[in-house]
């Protein structure tokens, strides 16, 4: 079995596949991610100068990390050991370390490379650390996941992090082009040609992708019809047929996922209809589950429009039971309809920050009792002990207000709070829609706070 290295042999028994074939060698025929391997890069000097530090390499599929690893092999000096997060274990793990262990005190380092680090467990990772640590083993991990979540913070501590971003559209033309010209290793000896829309459109397609990109032209240039030269040629169509749609950088358990739905929830509070039902559709197109969007639109409903739009929720609710009554895909008329109902509606948090302020005081303060004139007196002794005195029936106040109901009563309300949170006030509508009016009917009602500053004051600036 081909390691993860290894290469096929020259008598036509294996054959690597395309994307395979075409790593580049060298930092030179390296394309893209300019911004970490670039001339004058530090890691292209500590790569250059063979003085390399543990890394991890951190960025969306088919943007370089095992290719980069590779030419890091090939460019040390160093004993270079690979290992696939997905097959190895622990026992994988000690026998490379016992093998590096001998070399290190024959004054030859090691590099182990773990291929897709993220799924190592913490015990697995735990067991790399100490020899990390020691210098044993030189690390480069690779990994499509934040591994600020996925890697132990230990393990984080003692290596360097190299983002490395989706290629450009430039850089994924740049390697097709080598691809279909290189003798050796492309398809430069088997007569194969692409037409130039059809290459836009495999450009296009890949996405930044440059595994997808060519296996694409791979599949494509065996599928294409042969010219009257014998020419295999590659047109649009055979570009479409190979590949039946864009390649998706959408992971529901990783970054991609809360990536867009962080978009999804700042459009849709920012008031922008436009994006809001952009990153919807992109999440609906990604195969995210309905139910997950109709979650956060509820949740949107409260957070972030409350009282501003009481019809918001009602809305947001009626989408969730929508998407579970009627299911995918007409689904997505319900979701697109809140969503843009809730991106067009008036804006407020009044009800978190009311809740938080409340929140504060709950857990910063005494568990003092219920006042007495809020509690009920059922028997004589509670009565006797002052329970329910002084209660004033709210509705005795509702009935003095004017017969339009615009105006507070005449009475200020009366301290319902325990005694040390007397005149607290948790909510402050803001001035948006609906809350405008249950703003200035509180104000009157309850006046301001007694030598408290307003917690709202930045939303009044």
């Amino acid at each position: 079995m081909l390691g993860l290295f290894e290469s096929s042999g020259g008598d036509g028994s294996v054959r690597e596949p395309l994307a395979a074939r075409m790593r580049p060698r060298s930092l030179d025929e390296f394309v893209g991610q300019e911004q970490i391997v670039g001339p004058g890069r530090a890691l292209r000097r500590a790569i250059e100068s063979d003085k390399l530090p543990s890394m991890i390499l951190w960025g969306p599929p088919g943007t370089g990390k095992t290719t980069l690893a590779r030419v890091i092999a090939q460019s040390s000096g160093a004993n270079f050991q690979a290992l696939s997060a997905v097959s190895a274990g622990v026992a994988d793990l000690r026998r490379v370390v016992a093998d590096a262990a001998k070399l290190k005190r024959a004054g030859k380092r090691t590099v182990l490379f773990i291929d897709e680090i993220h799924r190592f467990n913490k015990a697995q990772q735990d067991a790399v650390l100490p020899y990390v640590e020691d210098g044993t083993v030189t690390l480069i991990g690779a990994t499509t996941e934040n591994p600020s979540f996925e890697v132990n913070s230990a393990l984080l501590s003692r290596s360097r992090v190299f983002v490395l971003q989706s290629l450009g559209d430039d850089d994924i033309r740049t390697i097709l082009e080598r691809a279909l010209t290189d003798p050796e290793r492309g398809l430069g000896a088997e007569h194969v040609s692409i037409e130039p829309d059809a290459l836009d459109h495999l450009v296009d397609l890949a996405n930044g992708d440059a595994r997808i990109a060519l296996s694409t032209l791979e599949f494509a240039a065996a599928a294409a019809p042969k010219g009257t030269a014998g020419t295999a040629v590659i047109d649009l169509q055979t570009i479409a047929d190979a590949m039946q749609q864009r390649a998706r950088n959408y992971d529901k358990d990783g970054d991609g996922h809360y990536d867009t739905i962080s978009a999804f929830i700042k459009t849709v509070r920012g008031s922008d209809p436009d994006a809001a039902v952009y990153w919807l559709m992109r999440m609906i197109d990604a195969g995210e589950d309905p139910l997950f969007i109709a979650r956060r639109l509820v949740i949107l409903a409260s957070e972030d429009i409350g009282l501003a739009d009481p019809q918001a929720l009602p809305v947001a609710i009626a989408a969730q039971q929508a998407v579970h009554f009627v299911g995918m895909p007409e689904a997505k008329y319900p979701l697109a309809q809140a969503t843009l109902y809730l991106a067009t509606a008036p804006k407020s948090n009044s009800v978190g920050r009311a809740f938080g302020a409340a929140e504060a005081d709950v857990q910063g303060s005494r568990n003092d009792p219920v006042p007495l004139h809020l509690r009920n007196a059922p028997t004589n002794l509670m009565r006797q002990l002052g329970y329910g005195e002084g209660y004033r029936y709210a509705h005795d106040d509702y009935a003095a207000m004017d017969a339009q109901g615009d105006l507070p009563p005449a009475q200020p309300l009366q301290s319902n709070l325990p005694e040390a949170l007397a005149g607290r006030q948790y909510f402050r509508p803001g001035k948006q829609g609906a809350e405008a009016r249950l703003r200035a009917w509180l104000d009157a009602r309850r006046g301001p706070a007694p030598d408290e500053p307003d917690p709202f004051a930045d939303e009044d600036a």
